[in-house]
């Protein structure tokens, strides 16, 4: 069985990851989009050597941001550890917020290698909406989701056909779904909390290293908390509403991870005991048992 861990930004899924792969003999698959690369650790809340406590950790850190990395090249590399973990007699966790990476590597999601790039910076996300709301009338990719709409036009460009078109919600592995969820006005408070801690942690340098770098690549540009700090090191906004609208942004990003995550797995929600995790583990762990 594959164990997949899904939920809200801020939510726990690394902590809960850890302590189930400890529980279950298991190995832990990263399946977010941002941790795939090197020198993104602050912004993107990247598990440490520390908290790994020697649990196998696969597909973090094995990009440069120089590099493009497509979801084509997440199913590939996915499954091969998904595979390679099972033939082991272990258990692979997937754990993390892409939820396109999770369904590309559990279900029959069919992906041409993406060798052709198209340039869409030129048009505005409203743009961009209303051409893909213009050959796929009944879209579900939401108006603001603006990387889904250019694989979205991508393909059609390609293929000439609808992105829509080409998976189906066959599910290739025997899989259970968990996902933590909390009171939305905590998690909110917690997210906030979370960039604090990620400022005091370094974020900043971080962020003004890349900056310095030159490196514009959707790498750098995906995560919440790099490109509202360029816009500070621009002089275009202070440290304070930069801060602000990171947080800003993470809430909007956790509200956007709710909304996929119930309409596109079969999760079955925990309420995150914060005060004693263990419990929280504890009834997972009772759940799984009796699947």
């Amino acid at each position: 069985m594959i164990v997949v861990i899904v939920g809200p930004t801020g939510v726990g899924k690394t902590r809960l990851s850890i302590e189930l792969a400890k529980a279950l003999d298991g190995e832990i698959i990263n399946a977010d989009s941002t941790q795939v690369y090197k020198g993104l650790d602050i912004a993107t809340a990247k598990v440490t050597e520390e908290e790994k406590q020697q649990i196998p950790h696969h597909l973090f850190d094995i990009k440069e941001i120089q590099e493009d990395y497509t979801v084509y090249n997440y199913q590939q590399d996915a499954r091969k550890w998904i595979n390679d973990i099972l033939k082991r007699g272990k258990v692979p966790i997937l754990v993390g917020g892409t939820g396109l990476y999770i369904k590309s590597a559990l279900y029959n999601y069919q992906f041409n290698e993406e060798k052709l790039q198209f340039d869409y910076s030129m048009y505005t996300s409203k743009d961009l909406y209303d051409k893909l709301c213009a050959i796929d009338p009944t879209t579900k990719i939401h108006p603001n989701n603006r990387r889904r709409i250019e694989r979205a036009l991508s393909f059609y460009q390609i293929n000439k056909k609808l992105i829509t078109d080409k998976n189906d919600n066959t599910l290739l592995y025997n899989a259970c779904f968990i996902g933590l969820t909390t009171d939305r006005d905590y998690l909110y408070k917690r997210i906030n909390r979370r960039v604090d801690l990620m400022l005091e942690h370094g974020l900043i340098i971080e962020a003004k290293k890349l900056y310095d770098s030159n490196i514009r690549t959707k790498a750098v540009l995906t995560p919440i908390g790099y490109k509202e700090l360029f816009a500070y090191f621009d002089g275009l906004t202070t440290k304070e509403e930069a801060v602000a609208l990171i947080k800003q942004n993470s809430r909007k990003y956790a509200k956007r991870q709710y909304t996929y995550f119930n309409h596109q797995l079969p999760t079955k929600w925990f309420d995150v005991d914060f005060e004693n995790f263990n419990k929280t583990v504890t009834s997972i762990l009772d759940y799984i048992a009796k699947l």
